[in-house]
């Protein structure tokens, strides 16, 4: 699926959020910035987009981004080829849950609407954790679901009815924007995904909801 959507993915992501991913990027990167890592693994890269805000935020940084779709990395690598980051940012295909570099590798880990792909939420969280050097940071930027009314009745209407038309008819694949709403809806979001991580060992957890809880950001520390 991942692959089919690929070469729309990014002008949908735009469109569809009407720019504001990109503003939700450059906060979760503002966060980050404070630890000044100087190695990050971005887990479920897709084209790169959260790579090259970290690129662009903290410079000194070497960062690899990983995802298991090989189309996605292929428009990644054009991006940053573009932008002249092949010094500080490397690509390549993975899968997020089985990942191949030793413990205590990174000073930080971070994902954009990507956790909630994963088969099995912990496994994924805990090769992350692994991955992690002590003291270093997980920064996960996911689509949450609004409690406010009346936004939450009509973000619920644009996600469930509207976006995925959009997406049918952009990308030509029905069932991928069908599978984002419903991917959101079993996402454990706010205190739970905070429970999540605690679990998994994360300390020092924080989450901050963005635009009236349409996606939130969430911290934590190994």
């Amino acid at each position: 699926m991942f692959n089919n959507i690929a070469p729309y993915y990014d002008v949908l992501n735009h469109v569809l959020s009407l720019g504001i991913d990109i503003i939700w990027r450059k906060k979760a990167i503002k966060l980050l910035k404070k630890s000044n890592p100087k190695t990050i693994l971005d887990i479920a890269t897709g084209t790169a987009d959260l790579a090259i805000e970290a690129s662009r935020q903290i410079p000194d940084a070497k960062i690899i981004g990983l995802d298991i779709s090989p189309k996605m990395i292929e428009i990644g690598k054009k991006k940053i080829t573009k932008k002249n980051l092949l010094d500080q940012i490397s690509l390549e295909v993975g899968d997020s849950e089985k990942l191949r570099f030793e413990s205590k590798s990174f000073d930080a880990t971070t994902a954009a609407f990507g956790v909630r792909n994963f088969e099995n939420l912990e496994d994924g969280l805990n090769e992350m954790f692994r991955i992690l050097n002590p003291g270093g940071q997980i920064v996960v930027l996911e689509f949450s679901k609004p409690t406010i009314f009346p936004f939450k009745q009509l973000f619920n209407l644009y996600f469930k009815y509207i976006l995925p038309l959009i997406g049918k008819i952009k990308s030509k694949d029905p069932k991928a924007y069908k599978y984002l709403y419903e991917s959101v809806q079993q996402f454990p979001d706010y205190a739970k995904f905070g429970e999540v991580l605690e679990r998994v060992g994360f300390k020092e957890i924080k989450y901050k909801p963005l635009s009236l809880g349409i996606c939130t950001i969430y911290l934590g520390t190994k």
